[in-house]
């Protein structure tokens, strides 16, 4: 009865082992409502009334007092009996990760609390961020987050490749709980927590391995012509249009701004039947790919060439699929892809 609301969830509350409720909603919080028990008082009176449940200082005391009860049972557990941990937060974590958004004051007891998969685990040896900070590289001054439907969805993300050369881990957020309390999650002790599907990204900014602006700029200004057409191309699609610091082997992909919901959040909200408002991702994409190559020859001998449009098209439906989302018109892409791959046969023959 976890994500039954109106279920029973409270703790059973004696008064001098005078039975008063089964139901004290007051003594925990609700990310805890998976905890089971009874708590005897004697400095209650017998008369107390739900009113008096919800409003008094003894009933305060001993909600705070077993909370930090709770959150020191798991936290020894976590580190004295991890196997036992790790099953414990594989059937309660996603509620657990309620309180990240509602209990500010414990807030950082949890956060040592959580797990997660990441791009070095495997099966339920899931990362704390603990652990995650203990073995960055020095170079690393962020804590990188990925959110996805799932652990194959994330691994398999173009989003990742560029911290791979890096040998950056990330962490993957794949309950749905995940992007919605990661608002409130955005730092752990002194580190950034930063998703990599949003907003600007420059690894080599890092003075590990500083790339000079001048020598950016050089890689950029051949293809300005092309972007800036792509811009104009998928202005009702995209917000942007923009070259990439994220991508190694892939041609592209699409990220939120800083501050903008991703394709995950969107899903969510749909799911639990909100309305989503209307949000154009940015267009990234790879200088360095052959595609963007060919792309760059066609519009500099003719940039009215139509094959530029499905280029752009095909482009944009990549990075629609691997970031999970629909695409508008799937059967010009199949028809584009089909296109492609005959004329492919046509070359080798």
């Amino acid at each position: 009865d976890l994500y039954m609301r109106e279920g029973h969830h409270g703790i059973h509350l004696y008064v001098r082992n005078v039975f008063i409720t089964d139901d004290c909603k007051a003594l925990l919080p609700e990310y805890l409502r998976f905890i089971k028990g009874v708590v005897d008082s004697s400095d209650l009176p017998l008369n107390v009334s739900r009113e008096m449940l919800q409003d008094d200082a003894i009933i305060r005391k001993i909600r705070k007092n077993l909370v930090a009860k709770v959150l020191k049972t798991l936290s020894e557990m976590k580190e004295k009996h991890v196997e036992d941990y790790r099953a414990f937060f594989k059937a309660f974590g996603p509620v657990l990760k309620e309180g990240l958004h509602a209990d500010i004051e414990n807030k950082d007891k949890l956060l040592d609390l959580m797990l997660y998969p990441s791009t070095r685990t495997e099966g339920d040896d899931w990362v704390s961020f603990r652990d995650y900070v203990d073995r960055m590289p020095a170079a690393q001054k962020e804590i990188y987050v990925l959110t996805a439907d799932s652990v194959q969805a994330a691994k398999a993300s173009p989003l990742l490749e560029v911290f791979k050369t890096h040998d950056y881990e990330v962490l993957f957020w794949v309950d749905p709980i995940d992007e919605w309390v990661g608002s409130a999650v955005t730092t752990y002790g002194e580190k950034t927590i930063r998703h990599i599907d949003r907003g600007e990204l420059d690894l080599d900014k890092d003075p590990a391995e500083e790339k000079s602006e001048e020598k950016k700029q050089e890689d950029k200004e051949p293809a300005s012509p092309l972007l800036d057409w792509m811009k104009t191309m998928l202005s009702g699609e995209v917000k942007d249009v923009r070259f990439s610091h994220r991508l190694v082997d892939s041609p592209c992909c699409l990220v939120a701004d800083e501050h903008g919901m991703n394709a995950t959040m969107e899903r969510v909200m749909k799911a639990m039947g909100q309305e989503v408002p209307e949000s154009k991702r940015i267009l990234e994409v790879n200088p360095n790919h052959p595609v963007v190559a060919v792309m760059q020859s066609l519009h500099s001998e003719n940039a009215e060439n139509p094959e530029l449009k499905d280029y752009a098209d095909l482009l944009l439906g990549q990075a629609l699929l691997m970031e999970g989302s629909p695409l508008k018109d799937p059967a010009r892409f199949s028809r584009l892809v089909s296109s492609l791959m005959a004329a492919r046969s046509s070359e080798r023959s």
